[in-house]
C-alpha cells in the first residue's frame, strides 16, 4: 500500500510539472485556446446550450497534461533505441535477454499510446472553426425571432502567456419578431374539426415572440393529436407553416403573420404523387395470436369481443390476455393504445416483447383489424447471484443466492419465485483459538407470488384502470443468523398492492406487513454490545471486593463475567442489594438496562403503510430531474382493536401479548426529496433532504430497533461511521446508536476526472433524536428549533468509477461540525485525516 501511494504521488508530481508546460506541443505561430466567452448585447452570458454550439473548446488541464507526458513519434524512437541495444553490448543487454528487451520496448510503446489516448491534444485556435461557431450562434439567435442579429468573434492574446489566447464571441440580437395574426389552412374538414376541438392547447399563440422550438413542439402536439384521434398513418410532414418571411424586412413594427397549414397525405405512384384524404379509422377486430413460435394455429376462442388464436390448448386464461390489451374493438384508432399494449404485455413478465400490426378489413378502408403476436418466455428460469460485503459486525462476508421463477402459475400470467440465500462471514471479535476462519452464518428463504391485477373482493377498474399496471404481491420469508448479534430469527409476510398512475408516479400500498423477530441468544448481549459492557463494568468496578463472584479471576482490572456476572450485578441493583453512589450513576445504569431490555426483547410488528413516489427523470442519462417520496406507516392498530374485543394476555408492564410477545404500536412518516441540476456538460449538482419520525403509543413505549433511524455511513453523513452519530449531542454512547426522529441534508457536486473516473465534493448534515418516547435525557431528546444546532456537518471528497451497469464509490468524510463536543470546539476540531472516515459504496448515495 505504501508503494502504491508513492507511485500515485510521483505520478501527480509529474502531472503538475507537465501542466506547467501546457504549450509543450504548441508550435510557433499557433495559439492554444484557453477560454471561450460569449457576449449577448455586450453582456457576458454563461449558457450550456450556447457553449455547445462552439466547435473548439479549451482543453481539460488534466487530460492535456497527460497527453503532454507522451513522447512524440514514440514508436520509431523506442524501436530505434531497441535496435541500438540489440546491436551493441551495453549495460541493458548484459542485464536483460533479447526477448526481455523487446518486451520492455513494447511496454513503453503501449504505455505511451495509453497516455496519448487517455489525454487530449492541445486545442489550437482555428479561425475557420471560430467563423463556423459564430454562424451557429447567429442561427441560434434567428431561431428565437432575432432575424436581424449580427455576430462576430475576437481572438485576445493580451490576457495570457505566450502561445495562449482566448476567443470572445459577440452577438447583437436586434429586436425580436412577434407572432401577429395566427390563421389556419386545413384542407380536410375532419382534421379541421379535430384541430378546433383542441385549439386551446396550442403552443403557438398570437403576441408571443417567435420561437422555432415552439413551432417544432406544436407540430409534435398536432401529430400526436391526430394519431390518437382516429387518423391512421398521419404524416408529420403534412404540417407546415407559412411565416411570410418576405414581409419581415419590410415590417418596421416587427409583427409577423403566421399560418398553420395541414394538408392531406401524398403517396408516390410512379413519377406522380397521389393525394390521399385523411379519415377517422375505427378498430374492427382485435386478434391475439398466442405462442407465435409453435407453428400453425388450430383453434380460436371468442372472449369479450377479442379473438384468441392458439394451438391444441390455450395455456392462459382469456381474461389475463385481454386485460393486457389496451386496443378495444369498436373504438377509434389511437396510437397510444398500441404503445400501452406493448408496455402492459411486457409488464406481465411472462411474454417477450410483442408484435402489433394493423390491416384494413376487406369491406372498408376506414376500419382496421389489429393483430397482436405474443411469444411466451420459458416456464421456468433459474437465477444465481453472489456478493461480497463488509460491515461493523463482520470483517468479510460472502453471499450466495439462487432463485427459481415459475411463470403463468395459475394460467393468469402469475409468477411464483422461490429464493434461497446464505452468507458466510468472518469476525475477529467472535473468534476463539479453535474456531474456523468463517465463524458467522446467515441463511434464509423467501417465496413470492405476483398477480398482474388487484386481488380484492370488489372491482377497482374504475379507480385503477389497467393502464396503471395494477399488481398484487404475496410473500413470506424466514432468516436465521448464527454468531451475528444476538442470533436473530426473523419471519415476515407481506400483502402489497402497486400501481403507476403515470410514467412518473408510483404508488405502493402494503395492506399487511408482518415481521416477527426473535433473539435466539440474548445472553450474548454484552459480548456483542461492547460499549454497553464497558459502561456497566465501570459502574460495577467499585463493588469487586463485595461481590467477587461477579468478576473474572486474575485480571488487572475488574471484569464482569458474561452473562453470569452482568446479570447478577443488574439484579443486585434492581433488588436494592447494591445502591449506586450518586444520581448520575443511577441514570447511567437505567440507560444501560433499558437499552439491553429493548434490544433483547422479541418484536412483533403488524403494520400497514402507503408510499407515494414521483420521479420526473426521463432516462438514465438525465441529470436534471427531481424525485419526491413520502411514506406513512401504522402498526399495531388492528391488534389493539381485536384486544378490545378479545382480551390478550399481558406482561408485567401491562402490554398486550401475542404469542407471548408484546406487539409494536406506532405511527411513522417519512419525506424524501432529491433534486439534480446539470451544471455544465456532464457535471451535476445533487441535493437531498430527508426527515422521518416514528411515534410510539398504545402498546409501545419505544420504536422497534429495525424500524428506528440511525445516522452516519456511506449513504448518509459520511464523516461518521454507521450508527456512530447521535442521538442529539451524545458522543457514540451505544454500539448502535438509534432514535425515532431524523433530519438529513446532503449536497454533492459530481464531475468528470478522466474517462469513466468521476470525482465528487460533498457536504452532509443531519442527526437523530428521541422524541415522544420513553427517553428523557436532554442530550438525546429533540427540544424544538434550538436542537437544530445539533445538526452534525461532514464534508469531504470522493472518487467513483462508472462500469455503466454499476458504480464503485470511495468517499472520504471529515467531521466539520461535531455537536458532541463542547460548543467552542465543535467547528473543524477533528478536521484531519486521522479522524477521517473512509466509505466504500456501490452506486451513488442519492
Amino acid at each position: 500500500m505504501k508503494n502504491f501511494f508513492s507511485k500515485i504521488t510521483v505520478f501527480l508530481i509529474i502531472l503538475l510539472i507537465s501542466s506547467c508546460n501546457a504549450v509543450k506541443r504548441v508550435e510557433d505561430g499557433e495559439l492554444l485556446l484557453t477560454k471561450n466567452t460569449i457576449y449577448i448585447n455586450d453582456e457576458k452570458i454563461k449558457n450550456e446550450e450556447l457553449d455547445g454550439l462552439i466547435s473548439q473548446k479549451p482543453n481539460s488541464p488534466l487530460r492535456l497534461a497527460i497527453y503532454n507526458l507522451a513522447k512524440k513519434n514514440s514508436d520509431s524512437i523506442y524501436l530505434a533505441r531497441l535496435q541500438k541495444q540489440l546491436d551493441s553490448a551495453n549495460f541493458w543487454k548484459s542485464v536483460l535477454s533479447e526477448k526481455q528487451l523487446i518486451r520492455l520496448a513494447e511496454y513503453k510503446i503501449d504505455f505511451n499510446n495509453w497516455l496519448r489516448n487517455s489525454g487530449e491534444a492541445p486545442v489550437i485556435i482555428n479561425e475557420e472553426e471560430a467563423e463556423k461557431s459564430s454562424e451557429r450562434l447567429s442561427k441560434y439567435a434567428y431561431n428565437f425571432g432575432y432575424f436581424n442579429n449580427t455576430t462576430s468573434f475576437e481572438i485576445d492574446t493580451t490576457k495570457r502567456k505566450r502561445k495562449r489566447a482566448e476567443i470572445s464571441y459577440k452577438i447583437n440580437t436586434g429586436e425580436p419578431y412577434i407572432i401577429d395574426s395566427l390563421t389556419t389552412e386545413i384542407v380536410s374538414d375532419v382534421l379541421d374539426s379535430i384541430y378546433k376541438a383542441h385549439q386551446n392547447l396550442s403552443i403557438i399563440k398570437s403576441g408571443d415572440q417567435f420561437n422555432l422550438n415552439n413551432f417544432s413542439a406544436e407540430r409534435e402536439r398536432l401529430n400526436d393529436l391526430y394519431l390518437n384521434s382516429g387518423i391512421y398513418r398521419f404524416q408529420r410532414t403534412s404540417i407546415t407553416y407559412d411565416i411570410q418571411r418576405d414581409t419581415i424586412e419590410a415590417n418596421e413594427d416587427y409583427q409577423m403573420p403566421t399560418t398553420i397549414i395541414i394538408d392531406n397525405a401524398y403517396e408516390r405512384v410512379g413519377d406522380s404523387l397521389r393525394e390521399i384524404p385523411y379519415k377517422v379509422h375505427s378498430i374492427n377486430n382485435v386478434n391475439i395470436f398466442t405462442d407465435t413460435n409453435i407453428g400453425a394455429y388450430t383453434d380460436t376462442i371468442q372472449y369479450d369481443n377479442y379473438t384468441i388464436y392458439y394451438k391444441d390448448e390455450l395455456r392462459y386464461k382469456p381474461k389475463a390476455l385481454t386485460d393486457a390489451v389496451a386496443i378495444i374493438p369498436g373504438d377509434i384508432y389511437k396510437d397510444q393504445d398500441r404503445t400501452l399494449t406493448y408496455r402492459q404485455i411486457s409488464n406481465l413478465k411472462i411474454f417477450r416483447y410483442p408484435t402489433i400490426e394493423y390491416t384494413y378489413t376487406d369491406s372498408s378502408d376506414s376500419k382496421l383489424n389489429s393483430n397482436i403476436y405474443i411469444t411466451s418466455r420459458p416456464k421456468f428460469s433459474l437465477g444465481l447471484n453472489t456478493d461480497i460485503s463488509h460491515s461493523n459486525i463482520q470483517d468479510i462476508g460472502m453471499s450466495f443466492g439462487t432463485s427459481l421463477l415459475s411463470r403463468n402459475v395459475f394460467r393468469g400470467a402469475e409468477t411464483l419465485e422461490l429464493a434461497l440465500k446464505g452468507t458466510i462471514g468472518s469476525s475477529r471479535e467472535l473468534r476463539d483459538e479453535d474456531d474456523p476462519f468463517f465463524n458467522i452464518l446467515e441463511f434464509g428463504g423467501d417465496i413470492n407470488l405476483n398477480f398482474p391485477r388487484f386481488l380484492l373482493p370488489f372491482n377497482t377498474d374504475k379507480y385503477v384502470p389497467k393502464y396503471m399496471n395494477p399488481n398484487t404481491r404475496l410473500s413470506a420469508g424466514i432468516t436465521t443468523q448464527k454468531n451475528i448479534g444476538l442470533d436473530k430469527q426473523s419471519l415476515n409476510s407481506l400483502l402489497r398492492y402497486t400501481w403507476d398512475p403515470s410514467s412518473y408516479q408510483k404508488n405502493i400500498f402494503e395492506l399487511i406487513n408482518i415481521q416477527f423477530v426473535k433473539n435466539l441468544n440474548p445472553e450474548r448481549y454484552y459480548l456483542v454490545y461492547r460499549n454497553s459492557y464497558d459502561r456497566l463494568n465501570d459502574l460495577a468496578a467499585p463493588y469487586e471486593n463485595q461481590y467477587p463472584e461477579f468478576y473474572k479471576p486474575d485480571t488487572e482490572s475488574p471484569q464482569l463475567v458474561i452473562p453470569e456476572g452482568t446479570n447478577a450485578f443488574i439484579n443486585a441493583v434492581d433488588n436494592g442489594d447494591i445502591v449506586l453512589n450518586n444520581i448520575e450513576d443511577q441514570e447511567e445504569f437505567s440507560s444501560i438496562a433499558e437499552q439491553e431490555e429493548r434490544l433483547t426483547t422479541d418484536n412483533l410488528i403488524f403494520a400497514s403503510n402507503f408510499t407515494y413516489t414521483k420521479n420526473n427523470r426521463k432516462s438514465y442519462t438525465d441529470n436534471n430531474f427531481y424525485q419526491f417520496r413520502t411514506k406513512i406507516e401504522l402498526a399495531g392498530n388492528l391488534l389493539s382493536g381485536i384486544a378490545s374485543i378479545f382480551p390478550f394476555d399481558e406482561d408485567e408492564n401491562g402490554n398486550n401479548l401475542v404469542f407471548g410477545v408484546p406487539y409494536s404500536q406506532y405511527v411513522k412518516s417519512e419525506f424524501d426529496f432529491i433534486k439534480h441540476w446539470r451544471v455544465f456538460k456532464t457535471n451535476t449538482l445533487a441535493f437531498r433532504a430527508f426527515t422521518g419520525i416514528a411515534i410510539p403509543y398504545g402498546n409501545s413505549n419505544n420504536i422497534p430497533f429495525i424500524r428506528s433511524y440511525f445516522a452516519g455511513g456511506s449513504n448518509d453523513n459520511r464523516a461518521w461511521q454507521p450508527y456512530s452519530l447521535g442521538p442529539g449531542r451524545t458522543d457514540n454512547l451505544e454500539d448502535y446508536n438509534e432514535a425515532n426522529f431524523k433530519i438529513a441534508f446532503n449536497l454533492e457536486y459530481r464531475f468528470n476526472i478522466l474517462g469513466d473516473l468521476k470525482g465528487a465534493l460533498f457536504v452532509d448534515s443531519g442527526n437523530i433524536w428521541n422524541v415522544l418516547d420513553e427517553v428523557e435525557s436532554e442530550e438525546r431528546v429533540f427540544e424544538g428549533f434550538k436542537s437544530l444546532s445539533e445538526l452534525a456537518i461532514g464534508s469531504g471528497f470522493g472518487v467513483r468509477y462508472d462500469f455503466s451497469f454499476f458504480v464503485i464509490r470511495l468517499d472520504t468524510g471529515f467531521k466539520t461540525y461535531n455537536p458532541a463536543l463542547e460548543k467552542d470546539k465543535r467547528w473543524f476540531n477533528e478536521y484531519n485525516f486521522r479522524n477521517a472516515v473512509l466509505n466504500i459504496g456501490i452506486n451513488y448515495p442519492f
